[in-house]
């Protein structure tokens, strides 16, 4: 099974033409209070030249109904993210939900696909791989949190995800990615995974 590979907190254009060049298989764009906000309006924008393999995600923190509304009167995700207990059950439209489950702070995963972070998100706050890895088990997760090019090889063989997710770890500055991490990040994950494949 391939890798997933997410690059969270894009703001531009530009930005999404990399990570599709680079190989990624999802992109994050981001609706709660943050320096990568995006409106609904620049989120389908940027997603209109998109092919449709990309997976367009539609990160949230604890949304309201009405958030989730607003948003999906301008732009139609793939995926909405947000965290476990404040997900709806159903936003029809075939919308797939990604449950956020956070270090020391939320209960384990019971299955499923998730993402697993820090307490925080967006602020390159690692999680405890010796940790990540039991819960791994648990289902199809997607790491995040601290993850950059120089250590996301560690943490893939380490605690062998489901998939990995990036946001600052790639940047220049909040909401800037830099083509050049992302292209790094993307194949040293790849690589990774190859020789997880090969072990």
């Amino acid at each position: 099974m391939s890798l997933f590979i997410k690059i969270c907190g894009i703001t531009d254009a530009d930005a999404a033409r990399t990570c599709v060049e680079a190989g990624v298989d999802a992109i994050g764009l981001v609706f709660a209070k943050s320096p990568r906000q995006v409106t609904p309006g620049e989120a389908a924008s940027i997603s209109s030249s998109l092919p449709d393999s990309i997976l367009k995600v539609a990160v949230f923190r604890r949304p309201r109904a009405v958030d989730i509304e607003r948003v999906l009167e301008v732009f139609t995700p793939d995926i909405i993210q947000a965290n476990h207990d404040s997900l709806p059950r159903d936003v029809g439209n075939g919308i797939r939900l990604l449950p956020v489950y956070r270090q020391s702070v939320d209960p384990y995963p019971t299955g499923g696909r998730f993402l697993y972070e820090g307490p925080l998100s967006g602020v390159g706050e690692k999680v405890d791989f010796e940790e990540a890895a039991g819960i791994a088990r648990r289902g199809e997760m997607i790491l995040a949190g601290g993850l950059a090019p120089e250590n996301v090889a560690e943490a893939i063989g380490r605690v062998r995800p489901f998939g990995v997710d990036v946001s600052s770890g790639v940047e220049t500055e909040p909401g800037r990615k830099d083509p050049g991490a992302v292209r790094s990040f993307v194949a040293a994950a790849r690589t990774a995974q190859e020789r997880l494949v090969k072990a």
